[in-house]
């Protein structure tokens, strides 16, 4: 695979910039299982004040006073804030005393894209990212983490919206590797990949109707590999950004594979490709 950054960057037309409108509306998916929650007005605040990586802030509707600095923090730091009616709250309250406010805290802190890839680049092998478009399951997300772990990759990036966030569930299911694998949230992944091809890495994309089979891409270089959706798969801005489509064959009755599995297949094809380089 050649160095994008190289010569042969040079036969890549110039790519649009492409801005995926910013979604107003309210989540349609919700995430809060395995989060740990903070309520009411002080204790949030001093959660903001102090650092701590917050998912998503739920507000009761109508709420006024105090709580309008609070939101004005936590929109400062790009954190989602969700409107809910009161007896949402009261419903999912664990003290009853959540004042109309209940923070949801990341099981643990998220890393910029910077950092990821920096650490590719002082690393003796080649850079290995995952991005995951809008994976839903805390259990897909957990087993990613652990299959990245074992095979060296350098983070793990996942949008902001429409996707389960950094969560208890997410951490068991990992085993552990959520504490070795950098995790990068950011608000739009195909400008992220776009960017990723600047700092000179090929984007592998998964879907169904891909060109190629998964071991016919050469990915002994710089690689992003990018997992759909576990129903929709690959949105069709993000599929667009990616250098090659592959699929894995399937030859039963049932046409995916968990999200989870087919990451594991990509990533230790990655790794059977570089050891064979060697």
């Amino acid at each position: 695979m050649a160095d994008r950054r190289g010569p042969a960057a040079d036969r890549d037309r110039e790519r649009e910039r492409v801005v995926r409108p910013e979604r107003i509306e309210r989540d349609q998916v919700s995430f809060e299982g395995g989060n740990e929650q903070v309520e009411g007005r002080h204790p949030v605040m001093e959660a903001l004040r102090a650092g701590r990586e917050i998912n998503k802030i739920l507000v009761a509707e109508g709420a006024q006073g105090s709580i309008t600095e609070l939101l004005g923090k936590a929109r400062s730091k790009n954190i989602i804030i969700q409107t809910v009616p009161r007896t949402k709250l009261d419903q999912i309250s664990e003290g009853r005393n959540h004042q109309g406010i209940i923070a949801y805290i990341a099981a643990k802190e998220y890393v910029e894209l910077d950092v990821i890839v920096q650490a590719a680049n002082n690393s003796p092998r080649p850079g290995l990212i995952v991005v995951l478009d809008e994976i839903e399951d805390p259990h897909n997300l957990g087993s990613i983490l652990r299959t990245a772990d074992g095979v060296g990759a350098h983070g793990v990036i996942i949008p902001k919206r429409r996707a389960v966030p950094l969560t208890a569930t997410v951490a068991k299911a990992s085993a552990g590797a959520i504490e070795h694998v950098p995790v990068a949230r950011v608000a739009n992944i195909s400008q992220t990949i776009e960017q990723l091809k600047k700092d000179g890495y090929w984007v592998v994309g998964t879907d169904v109707d891909g060109e190629n089979m998964y071991h016919q891409v050469e990915m002994t270089g710089p690689t992003v590999l990018v997992i759909g959706n576990e129903g929709k798969g690959l949105g069709e801005v993000v599929k667009k950004r990616c250098d090659y489509l592959v699929r894995l064959p399937m030859v039963g009755q049932v046409q995916s594979l968990n999200a989870g599995v087919a990451t594991g297949i990509l990533l230790y094809e990655v790794l059977r490709q570089r050891g064979e380089k060697k």
